[in-house]
């Protein structure tokens, strides 16, 4: 590798990068409500992919 090259500098990567940062403007785009649809989903799928901590765990999915 030389001086001014770096592990990032392939087309490929780049390529990776770009798509992933205008993936996140998309998101940063949606409606507060569609962000809280999707966080829901997540939680749901958390719970089901998860063992509990302790016995206390009280972690659930938001109910809206």
């Amino acid at each position: 590798m030389k001086n001014n090259e770096t592990p990032y500098n392939n087309n490929l990567t780049q390529h990776i990068f770009k798509n992933k940062k205008a993936y996140h403007r998309k998101l940063a785009e949606l409606p507060i409500e569609e962000k809280i649809k999707i966080l829901i989903e997540l939680q749901k799928i958390v719970l089901n992919v998860r063992s509990p901590i302790s016995e206390n765990d009280t972690r659930r999915v938001w109910k809206i």
